[in-house]
């Protein structure tokens, strides 16, 4: 990648701040870079050397990233063993490396960059002075150089001293550091920094804070490193570290050499401490007393002071943080202050728990952790050693009441919705105090044969504190107050079905549980008993109900008054009471109810009358059902019609009473069909649809005429009515829905479709027996198989209207055309017209460019007359 355009500022070099001041024998890094250059990223360098520098020609080469032989004579050898090498960082940066500077290396040095600019602008060298000064840093132990090992117990305080000095000629500081070696890395323990500031490492902060780790600076230039307790993790090997650093002329402190001394090799013995419980595994009797003793051994003599603490866990493997604190005696033996439980200090290694009036609850694992702790040279006092005993399992065994447990069934149900009441009651108790509390679970078993699984379900049970919780098979039963749980006494727990289903037949049980109250005022569960199940059970007789529906009138006319009943009878139904529902199988089509079966009416439990799926909105009180008796019902339909005609049958529910004054369904019952059939001799309708001219271009109108013709006996005009309807099937096929365009009914109200396109349509009567359907302004979506349904009603000689088969006309198709010429017409003459106006304008501006914008003088070059030269006079 090529830099094409350079900086206002042109290319400049830079190397650092100088002096440098160095020391013999150390390795030397200078680095040089540039920037805002022109040419390749990649830049060449070139190195030069002189130890006078106010005399730019006496430079000296030393290396170079490009010439090969760039070095002189003199800096040839060191240039070919690596002493002296040449490291690139980057395109624009390398450095100078001396790998051990002498004192011969003291002066100038000059860092070139070969012009890659194509304007020359900017510097393209730069220099810096290098000073090179004797080491003067020494750095030991106490005793030499070599490493001593100390020996120390746990809990000892231990001083290690380094002694670090420099005779330098330039104005360096000393940073001293000492660090800790254990079988991984070296890490820091605390440094003196050049700056005279205090470091603690990351592991050691928190003890430098308190005190017990320091670093002090004696005279004769020694620093010693201050332990004031010795843990098992200081075991290892320490050295001190020193660093010689220098404020170069940039104003930071720049580190010219390191050195590094093993001092010591401190090994730490643990203080050896045994924590023990005298006890192993306790039994102790409820209200007793809870006798354990805590010893502990240690090798470790001199002064220190034991903290013991007495814990309580449930389980033998649960963590510290998990168990319970019970008492604990601190350093000075202060116990801290409980009711029930005591601590004592029976000598220096024994102390002594009692726990008083011991409850179940006290029933677990027992330990105790001892610590012991040595006094520092500050005052203060530190944990040196720390262990817990094995745990000791207590078993406190409660005392248990004697009592039985007797159920009985106080109500036995005889028939299903019947009541049932069970009695839970405890007998013969003994050493019940007032610290023990009984509650009831109630259980319920599904009678099975004796090789099956006997599966028990929870119907409620009761807590300590008599708080009731209600089993899923019982909780909706229970909050709709059918299932009843109650204590009338002490000793008595009672459950009581208001209403007693089938599913509630089966075994049932219950469980007493003793609770004692603990010192903490909670329960505890001690024993339960169980009774004797109880069976519910009782003989069961399939319901029974016969219905029985009669014609009143044997033989009656269209116009007529149909009447029928319905007589019901039931066995084994307690206190039945009878929903009824009159059905109609149509014996012609019937369009409502494509099935066939009807619902006409029907009555409920209740005697509440509704109309199920009685459409005809010209009788619409024309059926009615009403309760003769509490088992007889009857049915009347009004002016009757020929479309009446069918099997009349009555569907009889029973119900008997269920829980919460509802009704349950108990068996349902079908009558015998009693028929309403017609002698049909009067006109026979025919109808037919006709149109003049059925294929019509877009927006044009098409007709459609229906034509009802009569045969057999004629009719009086005013004793006919027709309700014409007109429908159209969008598809050649009749395997379409029908779409409904507009209706005509015989009270002459017409009735049009909602459209969606631009065309309309219009109905009218032409005479009492043809109708016409117009559609204007027809569209694509006019086309299809148009037909009209006609239902005819005709007046009786006793003035009553009977509604005759509805009739459906053959279907007539309809197709629309598109008219090409009209359609194209008007597209055609607006295209020549805007072509003609585009031609015309585009030559219009082509004349006035030619004439006014582009016309130029045109001069005539003027020729000069010269006649040619002869080659030999040129």
């Amino acid at each position: 990648m090529l830099q094409n355009i350079a900086s206002c500022h042109g290319r400049i070099v830079k190397v650092p701040a100088g002096p440098l001041i160095r020391v013999e024998g150390t390795k030397v890094a200078i680095p040089c870079n540039v920037s805002q250059y022109d040419g390749p990223s990649e830049q060449n360098f070139d190195w030069e050397f002189s130890t006078n520098p106010t005399q730019d020609n006496k430079f000296l080469h030393v290396v170079s990233t490009w010439d090969p032989t760039f070095m002189s004579q003199e800096y040839e050898d060191r240039v070919n063993r690596k002493e002296i090498t040449l490291k690139r960082n980057s395109n624009d940066a390398v450095e100078l490396v001396i790998h051990s500077i002498r004192p011969t290396d003291q002066g100038m040095y000059r860092c070139t960059t070969p012009s890659t600019d194509a304007v020359f602008w900017g510097n393209y060298n730069a220099k810096v002075e290098v000073k090179v000064i004797a080491d003067g840093l020494t750095v030991s132990g106490s005793k030499g150089r070599s490493m001593s090992t100390r020996n120390l117990s746990e809990g000892d305080p231990f001083q290690l001293p380094c002694s670090a000095s420099t005779n330098s000629s330039e104005h360096t500081h000393l940073h001293v550091s000492w660090e800790f070696k254990n079988d991984l890395a070296w890490q820091e323990i605390l440094s003196l920094t050049h700056e005279g500031k205090f470091q603690p490492g990351p592991e050691y902060n928190e003890r430098y804070i308190i005190g017990e780790v320091r670093l002090d600076a004696m005279a004769n230039d020694v620093y010693r490193l201050s332990v004031s307790q010795a843990l098992p993790t200081d075991e290892g090997a320490y050295r001190c570290r020193v660093s010689e650093w220098v404020k170069g002329a940039d104003g930071s402190w720049q580190k010219i050499q390191e050195k590094s001394a093993d001092v010591a090799n401190v090994v730490v013995q643990p203080t050896a401490l045994g924590v023990f419980i005298t006890s192993t595994n306790v039994s102790v009797t409820e209200r007793d007393s809870l006798d354990l003793t805590c010893n502990f051994t240690t090798d470790r003599s001199g002064i220190f002071q034991t903290k013991v603490t007495w814990y309580f866990s449930e389980s033998p493997d649960g963590t510290m943080g998990e168990a319970q604190v019970l008492l604990s005696a601190d350093r000075d033996s202060v116990i801290s202050d409980s009711t029930l439980i005591g601590l004592s200090h029976v000598d220096r290694s024994s102390y002594h728990l009692l726990v008083r009036d011991v409850g179940i609850e006290d029933s677990g694992y027992y330990f105790c952790q001892a610590a012991l702790w040595v006094p520092q040279h500050n005052g203060t006092w530190h944990k040196i050693a720390e262990r817990t005993s094995v745990p000791v399992s207590v078993e406190v065994l409660a005392l248990e009441p004697s009592y039985n447990v007797f159920l009985n069934a106080s109500k036995m149900p005889k028939y299903s919705e019947d009541p049932t009441e069970l009695e839970c009651k405890i007998t013969e108790a003994q050493n019940t105090e007032a610290n023990v509390r009984f509650t009831v679970s109630w259980y319920y078993r599904l009678p099975t044969r004796s090789d099956e699984v006997v599966k028990d379900e929870l119907l409620a049970t009761m807590d300590a504190d008599w708080t009731l919780v209600v089993g899923d098979r019982s909780k909706q039963r229970a909050q709709n107050g059918e299932i009843i749980f109650f204590k009338p006494t002490v000793n008595t727990f009672r459950l009581r079905i208001q209403w007693t289903s089938e599913g509630d037949k089966g075994n049932y049980y219950c469980v007493i549980s003793s609770w004692s109250r603990q010192r903490n005022n909670s329960w505890i569960r001690i024993k339960d008993v169980a009774s004797m199940p109880v069976s519910i059970l009782w003989s069961t007789q399939d319901y029974a109900l016969t219905v029985e529906a009669v014609k009143l009138k044997p033989f009656f006319m269209a116009g007529h008054t149909f009447e029928m009943t319905c007589k019901v009878s039931s066995q084994n139904i307690k206190t039945p009471r009878y929903s009824v529902l009159i059905t109609a199988e149509k014996l012609l089509n019937d369009q409502s109810n494509p099935n066939g079966t009807t619902r006409i009416i029907s009555l409920n439990q209740d005697s509440v009358v509704r109309r199920e799926d009685w459409t005809d909105q010209d009788r619409v009180d024309g059926v009615v059902l009403e309760k003769v008796q509490e088992n007889e019902f009857r049915y009347r339909m009004y002016q009757t019609q020929i479309s009446d005609a069918g099997l009349y049958r009555c569907v009889v529910t029973a119900w008997s009473p269920g829980g919460g004054g509802m009704w349950r369904e108990a068996v349902n019952g079908l009558s015998n069909p009693i028929q309403i059939d017609f002698q049909i001799s009067g006109p026979v309708f025919n109808v037919s649809v006709h149109s003049d001219s059925p294929t019509v271009y877009r927006g044009e109108l098409v007709t459609l005429d229906c034509i009802i013709t009569i045969e057999g006996t004629p009719l009086n005009p005013d004793d006919m009515s027709f309700n014409v309807s007109w429908f159209a099937l969008r598809s050649f096929t009749m395997d379409k829905d029908s779409v409904f365009l507009a209706s005509f009914s015989r009270k002459g109200i017409v009735t049009l479709a909602r459209r969606n396109g631009s065309s309309d349509v219009s109905l009218e009567r032409i005479s009492s027996l043809e109708f016409r359907l117009r559609v204007h302004g027809c569209e694509d979506q006019d086309f299809g198989n148009h037909y009209c349904l006609v239902t005819p009603w005709v007046r009786s000689v006793a003035g009553v209207w009977q509604q005759e088969p509805e009739i459906r006309s053959k279907p007539v198709l309809v197709t629309v055309k598109m008219d090409v010429l009209n359609a194209f017409k008007y597209p055609l003459l607006i295209g020549i017209g805007l072509a003609t106006f585009i031609g015309l304008l585009s030559c219009l501006i082509g004349y006035c460019s030619s004439r006014w914008c582009c016309k130029k003088e045109v001069q005539e070059t003027r020729r000069e007359r010269r006649r040619l030269m002869s080659m030999e006079m040129d």
